[in-house]
């Protein structure tokens, strides 16, 4: 006889009845279809809210209508989301092999679940699972949107690293056949103003892959942070499908929560066809003149985000702005001390939003979130040298040879990307100045990637872009 996990939250987080909760969820869906723009490729990942569908279902939808184009493909969802009611120590599974809500049941993943089972810091816990509704609330979608034949991997997160959380979820990483939901909310209980506030900040953070989100501003953060984690070890990149409160749907706005929805995209790989190589939006060449706005943009972003200038880094896009700013666009922003030295670098390879966005995202985070330096202070911003560099789309080099690779590479006009499985480094053109042998050039991006200097692969995916750099006098 089949153990099944009975719905505990049907009623209350979502409607109960079986035709009440279809109506809902093909409402919701229109109207986020209606929303989103058309998308190449299906996420690998995504981070979805759980609260009552009268609150969060909008931006859940959002979500899920990425992942509709997977319907078919997809055969397995590796599900987390945090523990609510029942503390654990590390990550729990059901121990159930049937999942069921108001419209039937789902299938658990017996495979899947034994895998995990074997990593450290998994345990079964169905007493954790019985009354937890951060999955639970998930599953009407995955049955409307994925069908009835998909198996799930449902494990609730407790006390554990974010290393715990990316090494099982790297364990079960599957191929085109299994997705990941991360099931988190955003900030709670503050009011609508602040709220947007600490949100816009978080979903900056993100969106930069930054695996250290604190539970006060996502209280799904160690599942959240797992993934983050995980996503810059396979070179993902983030893309924002929304974000809204509970204000903005049906809540008081003295006491909201907050939602995003986040697509998290595989990076190209070496057999990758050549459109599919090229399956996010191209990015933009802006015009000779664009430093004159965009180091002013990064500036101003940092000063805002060290509290040296009021206002948010988001709130510089409002209002009347050059249209090209609007175009996807990938950037890095490089921060340097009075003497030259680095002090912050942190960029996009792929243009995956508007350049607008990039650069204030990766200005904030060259400021606050690069992890080999500390936080950049309002106190010392006047004296650092901010440069903005933006990225044309990166081509992947025909060939898999070191030699080869050395005669084309072109100095001080080729960025580099290396990348072989999960891991990826790259080199701006920039760095020719200091590195202009080829070989030198090769082996010291090696090492940026963790790998020896004399290292090759056959499977190495060498990938070269040019930039358009502007630096402030």
């Amino acid at each position: 006889m089949k153990t099944v996990r009975r719905p505990a939250v049907a009623g209350s987080f979502y409607p109960g009845d079986a035709r009440a909760l279809k109506r809902m969820l093909a409402d919701l869906l229109t109207r986020a279809r209606a929303q989103l723009s058309d998308a190449p490729a299906v996420p690998k990942a995504v981070v979805i809210p759980h609260a009552g569908y009268v609150y969060s279902g909008p931006m859940a939808a959002r979500a899920y209508a990425r992942l509709e184009a997977g319907r078919g493909r997809i055969t397995r969802v590796v599900l987390l989301g945090p523990t609510h009611r029942v503390p654990v120590q590390g990550l729990a599974l059901p121990g159930a092999d049937q999942l069921a809500t108001p419209l039937g049941v789902l299938n658990v993943d017996a495979a899947g679940c034994a895998q995990a089972a074997s990593l450290p810091g998994v345990t079964t816990a169905p007493e954790v699972h019985a009354w937890e509704h951060s999955l639970e609330v998930q599953l009407p979608f995955i049955q409307t949107v994925l069908g009835a034949d998909v198996a799930v991997v449902p494990l609730a997160a407790g006390d554990a690293s974010a290393r715990t959380v990316a090494d099982v979820i790297n364990a079960l990483w599957g191929g085109p056949e299994t997705v990941i939901i991360i099931s988190s909310d955003l900030s709670h209980y503050l009011p609508q103003d602040l709220a947007v506030t600490v949100d816009e900040e978080t979903v900056t953070r993100i969106l930069a892959l930054d695996s250290s989100i604190p539970h006060d501003r996502a209280c799904g953060a160690t599942p959240l942070d797992g993934m983050l984690l995980a996503a810059q070890e396979h070179g993902m990149r983030a893309e924002l499908l929304g974000r809204c409160t509970s204000a903005d749907t049906a809540g008081d706005p003295d006491r909201v929560v907050g939602y995003c929805a986040v697509a998290l995209h595989e990076a190209a790989t070496a057999g990758a066809e050549p459109a599919a190589a090229a399956a996010g939006p191209q990015a933009t060449e802006p015009p000779a003149d664009a430093g004159d706005t965009l180091l002013p943009l990064a500036r101003r972003a940092i000063a805002r985000a060290v509290g040296a200038e009021a206002g948010t880094p988001a709130e510089l896009l409002a209002g009347e702005r050059p249209a090209w700013l609007d175009r996807p666009g990938a950037a890095f922003v490089t921060l340097r001390s009075a003497d030259g030295s680095l002090r912050g670098c942190i960029g996009s390879l792929e243009a995956h939003r508007s350049l607008g966005d990039d650069v204030v995202a990766n200005a904030v985070a060259a400021a606050l979130r690069d992890p080999r330096f500390p936080p950049v202070t309002a106190m010392e911003l006047p004296a650092l040298n901010l440069e903005v560099s933006v990225l044309t789309t990166p081509e992947v080099m025909d060939t898999h040879d070191e030699q080869e690779v050395r005669r084309r590479l072109r100095p001080g006009i080729d960025g580099v990307v290396l990348s072989l499985r999960a891991r990826r480094a790259t080199f701006l053109p920039q760095v020719w100045d200091e590195l202009p042998d080829p070989a030198d050039f090769l082996r010291q991006l090696k090492r940026k990637a963790g790998w020896p200097a004399g290292f090759w692969d056959a499977d190495l995916v060498v990938e070269t872009y040019r930039v358009r750099a502007w630096e402030e006098s």
